[in-house]
């Protein structure tokens, strides 16, 4: 390359368009326009290149400019540019869940996998038709190549509480041909969790703004049920904070796990609870911080946490279309949702009643009686003695009812009683015991500051 230096129109100083010298321009020549010169780049293409030098003038004066041509040496002499480039094999991964309805089709092409062979074999391969379709919510993982074609499929599920996971894997052979699929198990690992919101309309909809799932709100609700009634005392600006446990399969969170500490603000009250086991194999319980028992004689209700449709008082009948007392509790829900009884017992009578439909009696001593109406089944037969939070039965349309649903009621001396009053009120299980107490205090400490700091944490993370 050469050397010279070089004028925009070759060897002689150009003159400017106003007849100035523009070899005389310096940086201080007032009112004089400054020369700018620029070079555009080098081109390396096979041993060839080019320079540009340009007069770049900023107003409508002609500019001059001149091409230059010279030999450079390539710096791939010898070899082709290409092979210079590696080859990279790209590996797509995508995680979703299973909708409902999903085909291999629909499945694939929201996973950005496009690869008829994968499609025929997940539709007909028979391990795969039993554990993928008609299974909505579980976890599906792809592996796909650059070219979009399926070389593994992974999904994964856990239908008890053995702390075990299901793994289907779905791969593509090693010569490319052909597909294999397989079940495998392997352990769920635990992770933890915190969270904290506030009530603006109801439980659900708050904890579902805080990321939280269903499964834990409703052990909220249950946790704190004697204290707190979630169908009628809710207020807006009541707060929660919550620690839970996640069940993980291959680092992919599969389930939410069990509340392990609670707090629920409700009209400026707080009521706070921790999960505790005073021995290795004990079944554990909730405790308040100040080491009390949560558990009641009495649950709340006999259905996990569930909307109300008529609640204890009067109300207008809906079949005898006339304003009567009513003396339960009616619980919406769908046919066939679990019934537990709220107390241990002896059931008093397990048949047909008329009006209710299938009904169950409890006995609960003390001339306390629990009735459970229009179930769709019975579960327990007269005389059976049940302990609390056993399933009697499901939940139904039998007898005078207009839809899907348990009426439940409790008697005192034969008297109709608000069942919510009756649990609040009844005896709480034992206290921690002495022996455990210092190691549930040191527990309680570090839940209290959690518990404190929970709110402005999540108030950071929003920010």
């Amino acid at each position: 390359m050469s050397n010279e230096q070089l004028e925009p129109n070759g060897a002689a100083p150009l003159p400017h368009a106003n007849g100035v010298d523009s070899s005389s321009l310096t940086s201080s020549g007032g009112g004089s326009k400054r020369l700018m010169a620029a070079v555009c780049g080098l081109l390396l293409l096979g041993g060839g290149g080019a320079f540009a030098v340009a007069n770049m003038q900023a107003s409508e004066e002609v500019i001059y400019q001149r091409l230059l041509e010279q030999p450079v040496q390539s710096l791939a002499s010898g070899q082709s540019l290409v092979n210079l480039v590696p080859e990279h094999d790209f590996v797509l991964h995508r995680t979703d869940r299973l909708s409902t309805g999903d085909t291999a089709e629909s499945l694939l092409q929201r996973l950005g996998v496009a690869d008829p062979a994968a499609a025929a074999f997940l539709r007909t391969n028979a391990v795969t038709h039993q554990n993928l379709w008609g299974r909505p919510g579980r976890f599906v993982t792809i592996e796909a190549s650059a070219s979009h074609e399926l070389q593994r499929l992974t999904a994964r599920w856990t239908n008890d509480n053995s702390g075990m996971f299901q793994r289907l894997v779905v791969e593509r052979a090693e010569d490319g041909e052909g597909f294999s699929a397989r079940i495998e198990k392997a352990e769920l690992s635990k992770s933890t969790r915190l969270a904290s919101g506030v009530i603006e309309s109801s439980l659900f909809g708050s904890t579902d703004a805080a990321n939280v799932p269903d499964h834990v709100a409703v052990q909220l609700a249950e946790i704190f049920s004697t204290e707190v009634d979630f169908r009628k005392d809710l207020r807006k600006g009541d707060t929660f904070t919550v620690v839970y446990e996640t069940l993980e399969a291959d680092g992919e969170p599969l389930r939410a796990g069990r509340v392990l500490s609670a707090e629920f603000v409700n009209k400026g009250k707080a009521h706070q609870a921790l999960w505790f086991q005073e021995n290795e194999n004990d079944k554990g319980a909730y405790y308040a911080l100040d080491g009390s028992n949560l558990r009641r004689a009495f649950l709340a209700s006999p259905l996990e946490f569930s909307r109300v449709s008529s609640n204890f008082g009067s109300r207008f009948h809906p079949i005898k279309k006339t304003w009567r007392n009513h003396n339960g509790i009616d619980y919406a829900a769908r046919t066939g949702t679990p019934i537990r009884t709220v107390g241990e017992g002896v059931v008093q009578f397990s048949g047909w009643n008329n009006g209710y439909g299938n009904v169950v009696f409890v006995d609960h001593g003390d001339k306390k009686v629990t009735v459970y109406a229009h179930m769709s089944r019975r579960d327990v037969k007269t005389g059976d003695r049940i302990a609390q939070g056993e399933v009697i039965g499901a939940v139904g349309s039998t007898g005078m009812s207009t839809g899907p649903h348990l009426h439940f009621e409790f008697r005192v001396n034969g008297e109709f009683k608000d069942p919510q009053i009756i649990a609040q009120q009844s005896a709480a299980a034992a206290p921690i015991a002495k022996a455990t107490r210092e190691r549930f205090d040191q527990l309680a400490a570090s839940m209290r500051a959690k518990f404190e700091v929970a709110p402005l944490m999540m108030q950071a993370s929003a920010e």
